[in-house]
């Protein structure tokens, strides 16, 4: 039996159409070969598995919706799609060693369907037969870039929600970094790389922002999809050219949440669960959805804010730190 863990739930649980709100999740983590993951993936959540290349399945799950496993890898995935093309949806035996040998150091990624928040402690037995089945995460890869992505569904698509909710990501930065203990090695690469403080200072004195100036502040310091919290697919929801003019990234596709990466796949440890990184993420959730709290934590920024040196970031960890404990949402 695998052990439940509890899922926090944020504010606001209903999107504007009055719908539950919804979540998904992608793991990377090495440890096993894509046939492995797609039958523990299965053992745990049931469902009908189909392979549709060498570098790619999907198990459909009644209630749940397609998860996906493939192998992180865009050559892999290409030259799997053209040997689909040529053969009839059929594989090629030297398509199937070169998708064992990228095991070995190209993660497996487990891409989940969008699930109610509700629904997301079914996530618990898919983390369990992972483990059992031999995954390891981000300490056990030679790389150590592997991570857990979560992609909360938006609230309300209004440059109010979207503007609260950056500035209260970009408060926390730096003190998620510390509360996710996020691996030293993906610290240093680019692909989750945090708001420049100059942008966290914009957004802070600007406060609330029409759509226009969201967009032109957000295209101007942040033209990238490495960022910890990535809001280019969310703006590419709205206004999908002008993004592309900014960042021209096939990988952008459009939806309705935020894309946060910032946490560690630590799937090999018996206590470690999607829901730690989940409810630090809703510690960003509780501030969006408290205007004076966020204007507080703002005021407080500035004035840690130091002319030509910036902000030293340890203090201000601390004093976030204190700050949310004080509240009891450390």
């Amino acid at each position: 039996m695998h052990q439940s863990h509890r899922f926090h739930r944020p504010p606001r649980l209903l999107t504007a159409d009055g719908e539950p709100r919804r979540v998904g999740f992608e793991l990377e983590f090495t440890g096993l070969s894509l046939e492995q993951t797609a039958e523990a993936v299965q053992a745990a959540l049931g469902g009908t598995l189909t392979r549709s290349s060498a570098s790619e399945w999907q198990l459909q799950v009644a209630k749940l919706g397609k998860f996906n496993i493939e192998i992180d890898w865009d050559f892999l995935k290409r030259q799997a799609a053209r040997v689909a093309d040529e053969q009839d949806g059929g594989s090629s035996p030297w398509m199937d060693l070169l998708s064992q040998a990228a095991t070995l150091v190209v993660p497996v990624e487990v891409v989940c369907p969008p699930i109610a928040i509700a629904d997301l402690d079914q996530l618990d037995a898919l983390v369990a037969e992972l483990r059992k089945a031999g995954a390891s995460g981000t300490e056990n890869s030679p790389l150590a870039a592997y991570g857990v992505h979560i992609n909360p569904e938006i609230p309300l698509l209004d440059a109010a929600t979207i503007g609260a909710y950056l500035r209260a990501f970009a408060l926390l930065q730096w003190w998620l970094v510390d509360a996710h203990q996020v691996d030293l090695s993906r610290r240093i690469s680019p692909y989750i790389d945090l708001y420049p403080e100059a942008y966290v200072k914009l957004l802070v004195e600007r406060g609330e922002s029409d759509m226009e100036q969201l967009f032109d502040d957000y295209l101007a310091h942040n033209a990238t999809r490495n960022r910890a919290m990535d809001l280019l697919p969310l703006l590419a929801q709205i206004d999908a050219q002008r993004v592309q003019r900014a960042v021209d990234d096939p990988k952008v596709k459009a939806r309705p949440t935020f894309h946060y990466r910032l946490p560690n796949c630590q799937i090999e440890k018996a206590d470690w669960s999607l829901a730690h990184s989940w409810n630090l993420w809703c510690v960003v959730e509780q501030l969006a959805e408290q205007p004076q709290a966020l204007e507080e934590l703002g005021k407080a920024f500035l004035q840690h804010w130091r002319p030509l040196l910036g902000l030293n970031r340890s203090a201000w960890v601390e004093t976030v730190d204190r700050w949310l404990n004080d509240r009891g949402w450390g």
